[in-house]
């Protein structure tokens, strides 16, 4: 199984560490957080991960040489000259995926009780793209109709709704927060054409959702932290002694 690892953001609610580290470096209870991920990644299975880089680069690349790559197939998906957001990210690692088989996807800074294997196996052939989500409460939410399938997304506090669907009534709609953690088929690299270099995979997604089927995975039993400002990082240590 193969899976990519978003671990090029510029990491900046964590300054001042990601001043002199990046992102995936930051250490939760002494090991840096992209070895929290790719030590639980090995122990579901996955074979061959694919690491995007751009802040501090060359630390993520030494770290996992001087550590033999944890004994899995790695390889870097390099966007020193431009950080090209989720989206793009997927799109510029489309070399590493011509086998056709779909792949996971996991934001490196989102720490979850998740079963990986299971999600991957349970969902990778069901449709081309599969989102991990609950009902916490957030701010934004993918919109879902009654068969799951994604329809829109919106912002509850402004409340902007993005959909390609005409007359959306958002009322009718699930609303889901999405976890970052996803199923992506390669089937789906050809509808990026369109876009450029750098953008939104959520912006895609909804751009293409009327023409392939994207559905919610609901668990309403994960238990996700986004490490995301250096408050949380304490919250982290204790998520992770108690997973």
């Amino acid at each position: 199984m193969k899976a990519l690892i978003f671990a090029a953001g510029l990491g900046t609610r964590l300054k001042p560490l990601t001043d002199t580290m990046p992102k995936a470096l930051v250490p939760i209870n002494g090991k840096p957080l992209l070895e929290h991920q790719i030590l639980k990644m090995k122990k579901m299975g996955f074979d061959h991960l694919v690491i995007n880089v751009h802040h501090f680069a060359d630390q993520i690349i030494d770290f996992l040489s001087k550590n033999n790559n944890f004994g899995l197939k790695i390889d870097i998906s390099n966007e020193r000259n431009l950080l090209l957001e989720t989206g793009g990210g997927v799109k510029k690692a489309v070399s590493f995926f011509t086998d056709e088989k779909p792949f996971l996807i996991h934001n490196v800074d989102i720490l979850s009780n998740i079963d990986l294997q299971s999600f991957y196996t349970e969902n990778a052939s069901k449709s081309l793209i599969s989102l991990l989500v609950n009902q916490r409460k957030t701010s934004r939410y993918l919109l879902f109709n009654e068969e799951k399938r994604l329809v829109g997304w919106t912002n509850v506090q402004t409340g902007e709704v993005k959909s390609p669907f005409a007359n959306l009534n958002v009322d009718q709609c699930k609303k889901y927060a999405f976890s970052g953690i996803q199923i992506f088929s390669p089937k789906v690299f050809p509808l990026m054409n369109t876009f450029g270099d750098r953008f939104s995979i959520v912006d895609f997604y909804l751009s293409v959702a009327d023409k392939i089927e994207i559905r919610a995975v609901v668990d309403e039993k994960m238990q996700i932290l986004d490490v995301g400002k250096v408050d949380s990082l304490k919250s982290a240590e204790k998520f992770l002694t108690n997973l």
